[in-house]
């Protein structure tokens, strides 16, 4: 009799060993965050070196090209196939000197002109048209405009917020001034 128990157990495991044991339950996927995103980076803080004097600063990149037209004449101070970024006009019908400084601004800026034997904080405005610059006015026959075509080799040009320009004191300048004069 033990036999034939033996053998009705025996289908019964056979069964048992053939059935899939249940699946687990999977667990919920995990939501995908974006990484979090580091703060920007504030932009640098670009330091002009300081210079004892200006005439020991290195000439900033570029020349002056001079042109002659109608009632005016201008000087424009630029690095190859780049906008000016200075420029002396004479408006010769009133003999006055523009000054005009390549950058924009929204009001009234302070533009220190330096020499070897002047210099002066003068105060340049937004260009009327619009344009992206800033412009101061002198009557032509100004001492600091004699200082500037005079300077030993050079004259610096400082306006708040952009680098200061270290100019150099060629023919194209004294040309300007005498034709306002």
């Amino acid at each position: 009799m033990n036999t034939l128990r033996a053998v009705a157990l025996v289908p019964s495991l056979a069964l048992a060993c053939c059935t899939p044991a249940p699946e687990p339950t999977p667990l919920p996927s995990p939501v995908s965050q974006p990484a979090p995103r580091p703060a920007p980076a504030a932009p640098p803080v670009v330091q002009e070196p300081v210079y004892e004097n200006f005439l020991d600063a290195p000439q900033t990149p570029g020349n002056w090209t001079y042109r002659n037209g109608d009632g005016f004449s201008y000087a424009l101070f630029s690095p190859a196939s780049e906008p000016a970024r200075f420029g002396i006009e004479c408006m010769k019908p009133s003999r006055q000197i523009r000054l005009v400084r390549g950058t924009g601004g929204s009001g009234p800026t302070p533009m220190r002109i330096r020499t070897e034997t002047a210099q002066r904080l003068i105060t340049a405005n937004p260009d009327r048209s619009g344009r992206p610059m800033l412009v101061a006015t002198l009557p032509a026959g100004d001492k600091l405009l004699d200082a500037m075509a005079l300077s030993r080799g050079r004259f610096a040009v400082e306006t708040g917020g952009v680098e200061t320009l270290y100019l150099p004191a060629w023919a194209e300048v004294t040309r300007v001034i005498e034709d306002c004069r």
